[in-house]
């Protein structure tokens, strides 16, 4: 039951029992990643240290970002509140400045505030700044993953051995680059004609090309995440320490990032270590906003007014009851792509409400100007949907996973789904209301 309260109030923290031993916290975000490891089935990717990560803690098969798009989405994962709640409503950089509500206490400052030494080290991309008190902040828009860890390695080892510590680490990749090209090498280890290209897109030369580079990007990315567990391993560090691993937003590729369709927002998670088990599975359906709770929980603390739950106890299931849906909510990339939705996925529909339908869906840049959209044939769908199906959209999206995965059959008129499509429309108004969505 959703009951209607204050989602602002994370300032009001009450500080539990303390444990034996405070448990680190880490928290390693990928830049634009899809399902594209080896231990989520892509026969494409090479991600050993990704793979060995998930064979020693818990993969999770339903794990979703509420919001696709790279401001926005971090918003959550750094507040435990939606973006349409926490004020993060697009990007935060350059003349798009959106940015947390004042009142709005990240988990830095709660740790922080809690004893934690704390620390941001590469992309950050959420305002203001100001309002998470690291103690540590290391910006910058390196891919160089070496450079990454050894900024990583000097942080652990200034935290004193009985000093708990939360870290916040961004990976540049596998996000485009100047040009909407990826930022590798153009001769990539990957060759395109063995590059097997997912359902929602095209299969052309240019698609392949693009995810040639896509897949290289990731495979350096999946370095860095080897290289950070090894740190923590050798500063003796890791076994104390709660790591989880995730993406902001689904891969950047039209059909994709920015969606709410499952190609923009169903992503990895991977967690190990402290309280976790080891060379699990979990279905649980999970998002982006019960991370601050899990790792409130993992810290011995608790917060109230938040619209999460930790799911530590349901790492330790397979098939956790209670666990079978998650809300979804985007309203603007950069300030001139605007496009409010707001929706719920369960274990076999999707509901989307498209708050402005008679506008075209805009493109972010990178995706535009992506050699697989400029490359396509314009008389092609985007995998199975068409191109003006995926331009222009219906103020009601119902679809079937379980029978169409791919979300191209739109069951919203249909009078044999008439109930379903009303009792999601109901319960998105009711988390809408809850979560005081300035949009209703």
């Amino acid at each position: 039951m959703i009951t209607r309260r204050s989602f602002l109030a994370t300032s009001t923290l009450a500080l539990g029992a303390q444990p034996p031993r405070r448990r680190n916290l880490v928290l390693l975000v990928a830049d634009d990643l899809g399902l594209s490891l080896g231990c989520y089935g892509d026969k494409n990717a090479r991600t050993p240290n990704l793979d060995r990560l998930a064979a020693e803690g818990v993969l999770f098969t339903n794990a979703f970002c509420t919001t696709a798009s790279c401001s926005p989405s971090r918003s959550v994962m750094m507040t435990g509140l939606y973006n349409h709640s926490n004020g993060q409503y697009g990007l935060a950089q350059a003349d798009h400045n959106f940015h947390l509500k004042p009142p709005v206490k990240p988990l830095s400052r709660i740790a922080k505030e809690a004893g934690y030494r704390t620390a941001v080290i590469g992309k950050f991309h959420v305002n203001p700044p100001s309002q998470f008190q690291w103690d540590v902040r290391q910006e910058g828009d390196t891919f160089d993953v070496d450079i990454l860890n050894g900024r990583v390695a000097k942080f652990v080892g200034d935290v004193p051995a009985d000093t708990p510590f939360y870290l916040h680490m961004g990976f540049g990749d596998p996000h485009r680059g100047p040009g909407a090209r990826f930022h590798v090498d153009r001769k990539t280890t990957f060759d395109p004609k063995e590059i097997k290209p997912p359902s929602f897109m095209a299969d052309t030369p240019a698609a392949r090309e693009d995810l040639s580079e896509y897949y290289e990007a990731v495979k350096r990315m999946d370095r860095g995440v080897g290289l950070v567990v090894e740190t923590l391993r050798k500063a003796g560090r890791l076994e104390d320490t709660l790591l989880v691993f995730i993406s902001d937003n689904g891969m950047p590729f039209p059909n994709a990032k920015t969606n709410l369709y499952d190609s923009g927002v169903h992503l990895p998670m991977i967690a190990r270590g402290a309280g976790v088990p080891a060379g699990k599975r979990c279905t649980a359906m999970t998002s982006w906003v019960d991370l601050v709770p899990t790792f409130l929980e993992a810290g011995g603390l608790t917060a109230a007014g938040l619209p999460g739950r930790s799911w530590l106890r349901a790492a330790r299931e397979e098939n956790p009851a209670g666990w079978d849906h998650v809300f979804l909510s985007h309203t603007f990339h950069g300030v001139s792509m605007y496009y409010p939705v707001r929706g719920m996925r369960t274990r076999q529909y999707k509901y989307l409400r498209n708050l402005n339908p008679e506008i075209t869906f805009m493109h972010a840049t990178d995706l535009s100007g992506s050699p697989m959209w400029q490359g396509r044939d314009v008389k092609l769908p985007m995998g199975k949907r068409a191109v003006e199906a995926y331009l222009h959209r219906p103020a009601e999206e119902l679809y079937d996973l379980a029978a169409d995965p791919d979300e191209v059959v739109n069951l919203a008129g249909s009078a044999a789904h008439a109930q379903t499509l009303a009792a999601m429309r109901t319960r998105v108004q009711e988390w809408r209301k809850a979560t005081k969505d300035p949009w209703l």
